[in-house]
């Protein structure tokens, strides 16, 4: 299986690059889809309507987890479910945590066995940690920090892979 991994989206279309130009199986969406927050300026390319059409397009394909500016009001608009504060499932004999990263995250990691992945957003700045639990989070498709650009993450066998939209270099980690 081939994940394609968003987090972060605050209701940008910039989701729609790698929706239409990579190849997937799945895709994880780790929290904060419509809504910008107060904290966030808004994405250059904030369209909420159109990015909600453009997910409900995918909705069978989906698996997400709520982030923090996400609520029961987005909910009535996706055609798919983001109210669960993480999800889990096996890529071969690894547990796989999704998470948004305000509950759970690389600072509050679940009681898991060695040799999960944890993914996890909230921070808008992409991170791969390779341990007894493997932590990758995939930054801001809308809203990146800490000197990145939009990028989002492939997770495919034992491989993770952050692509970044501006067409810089993917940084690539196995585990």
């Amino acid at each position: 299986m081939r994940y394609l991994i968003l987090s972060d989206l605050h209701g940008a279309t910039s989701a729609k690059t790698p929706l239409e130009t990579e190849q997937y199986d799945a895709i994880l969406i780790l929290g904060d889809i419509l809504y910008h927050g107060p904290r966030n300026d808004l994405p250059a390319d904030y369209a909420p309507k159109q990015l909600i059409e453009l997910l409900n397009a995918h909705k069978e394909q989906i698996i997400a987890v709520r982030g923090n500016c996400d609520g029961e009001v987005d909910q009535m608009v996706l055609q798919f479910p983001i109210l669960s504060d993480s999800n889990s499932f096996y890529l071969q004999d690894r547990r796989v945590f999704m998470t948004h990263g305000h509950v759970y995250g690389p600072d509050n990691v679940p009681p898991l066995p060695k040799g999960s992945i944890v993914l996890s957003g909230h921070t808008h700045i992409p991170t791969h940690t390779v341990g007894d639990i493997c932590l990758f989070n995939p930054g801001s498709i809308a809203i990146p920090k800490g000197g990145w650009t939009r990028s989002y993450g492939i997770l495919e066998d034992h491989k993770f892979t952050i692509k970044f939209l501006d067409g810089r270099e993917p940084i690539e980690q196995t585990f």
